[in-house]
């Protein structure tokens, strides 16, 4: 089998595997991305909170030293 036979086969079995799959609906698919757009505040405000902590923690021993 040469290269372009197995490139064909590859793109048929790839064609064959995306005819398969379930799409999100468009409800489905504001949803999900309102949950991503969520955490990703969540975690940007957790990490803020911690770098302030730390900073803090760092100061304090800085100015005692």
């Amino acid at each position: 089998m040469n290269v372009i036979q197995k490139t064909k086969k590859y793109l048929s079995g790839v064609a064959a595997e995306a005819k398969r799959v379930t799409w999100p609906g468009m409800n489905e698919l504001w949803e999900s991305t309102l949950v991503v757009i969520s955490f990703i505040f969540i975690l940007a405000a957790t990490t803020l909170v911690c770098d302030k902590a730390i900073e803090g923690v760092i100061k304090a021993v800085h100015a005692g030293a």
